[in-house]
Formats: C-alpha cells, structure tokens, sequence
C-alpha cells in the first residue's frame, strides 16, 4: 500500500507487463496495457482476456441460519441457489435504493457475497450490523483472495488444459472447486464482458503463478492482458450496469432496471415495502439504452434531451468499439423509456441524436448458458 492505495498481488505482474496503472476504488489498477484498449477489447471478442479482478471484496457467511441472512440483505431469491451456484443479486436501504449489486454463490456450508471494491468498507458494515439478529459467523476474505477473470470464446480452450476438472461442466453461472495450475481455487463460470469465461477464486499469494500459468497457455490462442479499460467499454456494449455509475443509493432497484432480479414475493426483506408502494404507484424514472444515430462520443454526465428540454443525465457513455457508433446508459422519465424513443444526448453543447433501446447493444457474445 501506498499513500492509502492498495495494491492487489499481482501489481508487480501488471507493472512488469507495462500496464498504465490509475487509481480506482482504493487500489491501483491497470486501465490498459502497452496492446492498448481497443486491442484489449477485440482480444476478448475474438479470442480471450485475462483481468486482474482481485479489487472486489468477499464475505463468507456460515451457521445455521446463513441462508436467512442472505434473504434478508438481498432482493433475489436466494432460497432458489442450488449448491454449486451463484446468483446477481442487489442490497438495498429501506427506501429501495441499491447499496451495492453483488454475487451470491451458496456451497455446501457457506455463501459467499461477492461486492464491488469501492464498497468493501460500506458493505461490511451492513452485513455485520444484520448478521447481529441470525445465528451466523461472517469473514472478510477480501484481502486473502484473489480473483482472476479469465474471458472470451477461446477461454475454455485456455484452462481445459490447466484445470484438475473439466471445465466444461462448469455451467453459466455454476461454478466448483478445483485446481487450476495447481492453483486451488473456485472456478466459477461468471463474468462481466458478455463472453463464455471464468472467474477464478484463489488465495491472494497463489495468484501470480497462476495469472503466468495463464498467459503462457493462452499465448497461442491471441490471451492478452486487460485493464480497467477494456472492461469497462465491454460490460457496457452488453449493458451491464457498474455501481457509482449506473446504480447508486439515489435510484432504486426498479428504476435501476434491477426488477428482474428483484423478488417482492419471495417474503420480507430490506427494501422490500418501499419497492411494493413504488411498484403499486408507478415508477416514474428508469435506467435505459442509448444508441447514438448521429457522431459523438456519449461522456457520464452529459444532458439527455427531449424537445429542447433536459430530461435525464447519462450514467455511463462510451464508443463501443465492435459496433462503431456511441453507446451509454442514463436515467429518463418512464414516458420516454419506450424502446425506439427518440432522444438528444448534449455533448458539450452540440446536440447529438439518439434512441432508447433495450440492452445488450451486442447481441453476438459467446455465452454459453
């Protein structure tokens, strides 16, 4: 650590291998490497991309009633997870809005809540101070493990020869333990880019030998290192939503487009009255798809407008480089959510033309559900 930033353990790998190393969300990151981000992105595309992932944060929680818990911090039903499985959830505040989006994975003893890194401290706080009224035991594993996402079409192809299971038994969203390298750890097959993949789970000081494991086996198939980066222009083109940006404790699950996730009949839960109301009397903002028809470059932040009025903000903007035109994610008045709307993006002053539509804006990801 230095100056306060946190260094995840493989910030030597990173730096060694020339990555552009940024602050972000308490650790120093590589937003890209010398391949560039364009490169990064067409890497996972076509062929795989290995992201250094191990910013993000950990609980464990166990004890008899772990699975209470977890119903009652999250709006998805977690009841539903078989052992071996994992599930997008979200937490929120009594107000319905989203404390963090997260994965849930449910083992044979034990859940596991994955969170995002500039919420570990955040997160924590609120576990702990739910955990009080069940009978369970929580851990912080953030610091003692590390995660590698391993993502592309040729993913499979780069730890079939690599891990002590077949990974092809590995499902969407099904992960077990294993080996990989002889690296222990779970496999999960999770991602963030809208490509067939993994996300790998091991301990902290184990991940350098297994990130060169990696690349060595992959250097055949076109494996490249990514940054921040590429990540980010890649969940965007499939519409996934980053919290900070698109998902915040001022919008709630329903206007986040978190409803399909969020289980109102599962039973109680925290949040769950106010989304009831919400849901009853209509809600009258929503996150959606912006695809620009006219050039520019969609920047979080910048006005979106209707009839010369301003009607929403943009969450997050980019051009997405498989698709070529500008591509980005904000919140609109419900009346105006219709795909195929039309709408005006202000970039600095010039208005750029744009219309609503449902994500994924890239429908052609290798996923293999």
């Amino acid at each position: 650590m230095t100056d306060g930033i946190k260094h995840t353990s493989l910030y030597a790998e990173h730096v060694e291998a020339g990555g552009k190393m940024v602050p972000f969300a308490g650790f120093s990151m590589p937003v890209q490497y010398p391949s560039g981000i364009t490169t990064e992105h067409a890497a996972v595309r076509q062929a795989c991309g290995l992201f250094d992932v191990s910013h993000m944060g950990e609980f464990i929680v166990r004890g008899p009633q772990a699975l209470d818990l977890v119903q009652r911090i999250s709006v998805n039903d977690a009841s539903k997870i078989d052992v071996g499985q994992a599930q997008y959830s979200a937490m929120c505040l009594p107000s319905g809005c989203v404390i963090d989006d997260l994965l849930v994975y449910r083992f044979e003893d034990r859940y596991m809540l994955v969170v995002n890194a500039a919420n570990i401290d955040k997160d924590w706080l609120w576990v702990s101070k739910h955990a009080a009224s069940f009978d369970v035991s929580l851990e912080d594993a953030s610091d003692a493990t590390a995660l590698l996402a391993l993502q592309g079409p040729k993913a499979r192809a780069v730890l079939r020869g690599l891990a002590s299971l077949d990974v092809d038994d590995v499902k969407y969203y099904r992960f077990a333990e294993g080996e990989v390298a002889g690296v222990p750890g779970v496999i999960s097959g999770t991602g963030y880019t809208g490509e067939d993949g993994f996300e790998l789970y091991v301990p902290a000081e184990r991940a350098p030998e297994l990130w060169r494991a990696l690349l060595s086996a992959g250097s055949d198939v076109g494996l490249l290192p990514a940054g921040l980066g590429a990540r980010d222009s890649l969940r965007l083109e499939v519409g996934y939503a980053l919290y900070g940006n698109d998902l915040d404790e001022k919008h709630t699950a329903l206007e986040s487009g978190l409803g399909w996730v969020t289980k109102l009949d599962k039973g109680d839960f925290i949040g769950r009255d106010a989304l009831v109301r919400q849901k009853e009397s209509g809600i009258e903002r929503r996150l959606v798809g912006l695809r620009l028809t006219g050039r520019g470059f969609p920047r979080p932040g910048y006005d979106i407008v209707r009839d010369g009025s301003v009607v929403g903000t943009v969450t997050s903007g980019t051009v997405s480089p498989t698709l070529g035109y500008g591509i980005a994610l904000g919140y609109v008045p419900t009346e105006l959510a219709k795909p195929g709307t039309a709408l005006q993006i202000d970039a600095r002053g010039r208005l750029v033309d744009a219309v609503t539509q449902r994500p994924p804006f890239y429908t052609e990801g290798s996923i293999k559900r």
